[in-house]
C-alpha cells in the first residue's frame, strides 16, 4: 500500500476536503486527488497560498475545487455547521477528509511551555479535526463509502521530551481515529485511519530540525501513495490503523 499506484479515476466523482491544504503535504496531497478525479475543497487559512494551489488544480483540466479560507485555531462548532451547509448546498455529500493542518509550537521543556501556546496548538491539531469530523459526518454518511485520515506522527505514538503539546496533540488524534473507527466502523460504511508521513520535506520539518540537510528527505509529492491507497475504494476493508508513509526510515 506504500507502494500503491493509484490507477485513473480512482477518485472520480469523489469531494474531498483537504485542511491545511495550501502547503507541504496537504498540498500534495489535494492536487494528486484532483489529478484522480476528485472535486477538493481545499482548506486553510492563508489564501493567497490556497489560491496558487487552487489555480495549480485548474491548469490540471480537474474538476473545479472550492477554496475555503478558515483559521481552525479560532474556529468552531457554528463556522463548522456553516462550512458543513455549504458543501451540502455545491456537493450534496462528502467522501472523504484528510485532516493535515497542523502546528507545531515550540520545541521546549514543558515546564516552560506557555498556557496559550499550547491552547493554540491543541485547537488546530486536536480540537479541529474532532470538531470538523462531528459536524461533516451527515454528508460523510451519504457517501458510497467514506474516508477519514488523520495526520499522527511518531511522537504521538511514544512521547519525546520537548515536543510539548505537539506530540500529545497526535497522542490524542491516535486515540481519536481509534474511537471513531470503533464506534462508526461497523454501522457506517466509513473508515477512519491515521497516516504519519514520517521525515519529509516540508516547512514544519525545517522549523523542527533546523540544522537537518532537506536534500536527504523525500519531498510530499513521493509519499502520497498511502494517501490515494487509503481515499480510494482499495481500502475498504481497512479500519482504525495507524500507518507509516514511509515505512522504510
Amino acid at each position: 500500500m506504500h507502494d500503491y499506484q493509484a490507477p485513473e479515476g480512482l477518485l472520480k466523482d469523489k469531494v474531498i476536503l483537504v485542511t491545511g491544504a495550501s502547503d507541504g503535504i496537504g498540498r500534495a496531497a489535494a492536487i494528486e486527488y484532483a489529478r484522480l478525479g476528485a472535486s477538493v475543497i481545499l482548506l486553510a487559512r492563508d489564501q493567497n497560498k490556497l489560491a496558487q494551489v487552487y489555480d495549480g488544480i485548474e491548469e490540471l483540466n480537474a474538476p473545479q475545487p472550492a477554496m475555503i479560507p478558515l483559521d481552525l485555531a479560532i474556529a468552531g462548532p457554528e463556522q463548522y455547521q456553516m462550512l458543513a451547509g455549504m458543501i451540502e448546498r455545491e456537493f450534496g455529500h462528502l467522501d472523504g477528509i484528510l485532516h493535515n493542518a497542523a502546528l507545531l509550537g515550540p520545541i521546549t521543556p514543558l515546564e516552560q511551555y506557555e498556557d496559550g501556546t499550547w491552547d493554540q496548538v491543541m485547537a488546530v491539531n486536536l480540537r479541529a479535526p474532532f470538531l470538523l469530523t462531528q459536524a461533516l459526518l451527515p454528508l460523510l454518511r451519504k457517501a458510497d463509502h467514506a474516508s477519514v485520515i488523520f495526520t499522527s506522527s511518531s511522537v504521538g505514538r511514544v512521547g519525546r521530551a520537548y515536543w510539548g503539546a505537539y506530540a500529545v496533540s497526535k497522542a490524542g488524534l491516535e486515540s481519536l481515529c481509534q474511537i471513531w473507527a470503533q464506534e462508526l466502523g461497523q454501522l457506517t460504511r466509513i473508515r477512519f485511519n491515521c497516516i504519519n508521513p514520517g521525515a519529509t520535506r516540508t516547512a514544519m520539518r525545517k522549523n523542527a530540525y533546523p540544522a537537518e540537510n532537506p536534500e536527504n528527505l523525500r519531498r510530499p509529492e513521493a509519499i502520497l501513495g498511502l494517501y490515494t491507497y487509503l481515499m480510494g475504494a482499495d481500502s475498504l476493508h481497512v479500519q482504525g490503523l495507524s500507518l507509516d508513509a514511509q515505512p522504510d526510515l
